[in-house]
């Protein structure tokens, strides 16, 4: 029980050097300067890249061809699932407690009638699916975005992104899991699956990908962190993307 306690004061207090550490690190905003890195982004972005096209693609495109679409449905709920309680954490943080009790019930509803989360019950009686995560909770309080960052293995982020993965993946039901193997097992999958869900997604890309790909991110991350609340003019810019195709 005393390790348990150690683990979580040690998690807190790994959270709150990340809050100083962004609140110094974040005066310029994303809109100033969104790439300033642009060269490094662009390397690390042809690694991963690289990357993707030997081994997580083919990966993703197998699965995809010889998984059932319920089964696909299935374990893509079950993940989206695990990050219930990040999201709820969030929610509470953010001062949002009417849509904390809602994916706390829609939580329940799915971990229990649902089946661990494989069969998204919740969205089937009304209870919205909602993403929140520790950067857009510190950015609701007031810290800055920062700039664009492209990280090996984990993709586009912004400086507040990347220096809130570790709470962010801590609070993922996964990680709880005590036995190694079922954890790194579970965690492969997520990430086959959730390769898989953005094989029609990438289609869309055209031009220079990283241009799109860096965009597409920034949009899709103002979006949440102002709950939807944009004009056409702020989300999308000067891009040529349409309401449908975003």
């Amino acid at each position: 029980m005393e390790g348990g306690k150690y683990t979580v004061r040690v998690m807190f207090m790994r959270i709150l050097s990340i809050l100083t550490l962004v609140t110094l690190a974040t005066g310029v905003s994303a809109k100033e300067d969104a790439d300033p890195w642009e060269s490094v982004n662009r390397k690390t972005y042809a690694f991963n890249e690289f990357i993707d096209s030997c081994c997580l693609k083919p990966v993703a495109k197998g699965y995809r061809a010889i998984t059932p679409d319920f089964l696909e449905d299935g374990f893509s709920n079950f993940f989206g699932n695990a990050t219930e309680v990040l999201t709820i954490v969030n929610d509470l943080a953010q001062g949002k407690f009417a849509q904390g009790g809602q994916d706390t019930l829609r939580f329940i509803v799915n971990s229990t009638v649902g089946i661990a989360g494989f069969i998204d019950i919740g969205s089937r009686i009304g209870l919205e699916e909602h993403d929140e995560d520790f950067g857009q909770t510190l950015a609701v309080w007031g810290v800055g975005e920062g700039p664009f960052v492209m990280l090996p293995f984990f993709g586009p982020k912004t400086l507040l992104g990347s220096l809130t993965l570790y709470p962010d993946t801590a609070l993922t039901m996964i990680n709880t899991i005590d036995k190694e193997s079922t954890k790194y097992t579970l965690s492969s999958l997520g990430i086959v699956s959730l390769r898989a869900g953005l094989l029609d997604i990438e289609k869309l890309a055209a031009g220079d990908r990283y241009t799109f790909i860096r965009d597409a991110y920034l949009q899709r991350r103002a979006f949440l962190v102002s709950d939807g609340q944009l004009s056409d003019e702020e989300l999308f810019g000067d891009d040529d993307f349409d309401d449908e195709e975003f």
